[in-house]
């Protein structure tokens, strides 16, 4: 049998704001500062780097340094991002795990 494998992109799914919010709900659940980043950064391919550098006044490149493997995008930024995704961040009180 010959199976082939294809490369899965998840920004192919995100192509509305309630796809980006469920899937950037579930980035900030972990808690994990990089996969956040990389999660809006995957929201943020979905939308455009280039729309999205309009939207924020931002430099694609800047974009892409800050959610990019390595980043760690500034909080004005992930701010104007999600802003710019449709996105709102919200806080709620934390619920530790049983």
């Amino acid at each position: 049998m010959n199976e082939q494998l294809y490369e899965y992109d998840p920004a192919a799914a995100l192509d509305n704001e309630e796809a980006i919010a469920i899937f950037l709900a579930d980035a900030f659940e972990s808690g994990d500062a990089n996969y956040i980043a990389k999660a809006v950064g995957v929201a943020a391919r979905a939308k455009g780097m280039s729309q999205l550098a309009t939207e924020t006044g931002l430099s694609r490149e800047q974009l892409y340094r800050s959610f990019g493997e390595s980043g760690n995008p500034t909080l004005k930024t992930m701010l104007a991002v999600t802003r710019a995704l449709g996105v709102d961040i919200t806080a709620r009180p934390h619920k530790p795990a049983a």
